[in-house]
């Protein structure tokens, strides 16, 4: 990979989850107005991926809920986020359009999931490695939880290598990126370098999406037979939504 280890390592100290928080408390009540047309081409890549598999899908970065109704009614999720706000407009969702796939709602923190190793058939993370503090911490949690034969699927911005944009993105994250919540520089060495340090994850898909390829969908497997390292200690604490879905009003 071309991206330097300095280039990486800046990118995860972008963010900290305190300014993530803070920045998708105020996000929260207007999200869906600004991002749900926007941010749907992925939503809707990433459900319709995970809905052919076999075994409960964590949606990890769930935030408002907006792709849960995309998901097919025979699936099992589990929704989990860092920020409360976004995670009652969540249960709210759910409660409104009477999701019955989703089987429950937690706040956590994406690098310590409240979940015993190999849970699920599948792990998506729409549109949000570019928005946690540690995104290979998270890339290796997400590992953890799920199972040999599984899916990873991420939908995210990925800085083009050798534009004119790229330089903006890192004029605008070094200034603004906390406030935003999100680091608008994402290059691709932090997923494909941390892919091929890994010898139990496989690439298997990585494709543009609109509008104007300004995503990205990566897929990635975890191989059946390969050692997985063991991490990811239970977060105490948890707010689990479970019964809220039932409850909660946006």
């Amino acid at each position: 990979m071309s991206e330097t280890r300095e280039t990486r390592c800046a990118c995860e100290r972008a963010l900290d989850n305190c300014s993530v928080e803070e920045a998708y408390a105020r996000w929260a009540p207007i999200y869906d107005l600004l991002f749900a047309t926007l941010l749907r081409p992925g939503r809707r890549a990433a459900a319709s991926v995970a809905s052919s598999a076999d075994g409960l899908i964590l949606d990890i970065g769930v935030g408002t809920g907006l792709e849960l109704p995309m998901f097919e009614d025979h699936t099992r999720v589990f929704g989990a986020d860092l920020s409360e706000p976004m995670l009652r407009r969540a249960a709210g969702r759910v409660a409104r359009q009477r999701l019955a796939h989703v089987v429950g709602l937690g706040r956590m923190d994406a690098t310590r999931l409240a979940f015993p190793d190999a849970a699920f058939a599948c792990v998506v993370a729409p549109y949000m490695l570019t928005v946690v503090a540690q995104p290979q911490a998270t890339l290796d949690e997400l590992a953890r939880v799920v199972r040999p034969g599984g899916e990873i699927v991420l939908v995210n911005h990925v800085s083009a290598q050798d534009s004119p944009l790229t330089a903006v993105e890192s004029w605008i994250g070094r200034r603004v990126a906390t406030k935003l919540g999100w680091r608008p520089k994402f290059p691709w060495a932090v997923i494909g370098d941390w892919i091929d340090a890994r010898v139990d994850m496989l690439l298997i898909e990585r494709r543009l999406l609109p509008p104007l390829g300004l995503f990205t969908l990566t897929r990635i497997e975890r191989i059946r037979g390969a050692s997985l390292p063991r991490g990811g200690a239970l977060l105490a604490g948890e707010t689990v939504y479970d019964e809220a879905i039932e409850q909660a009003a946006v």
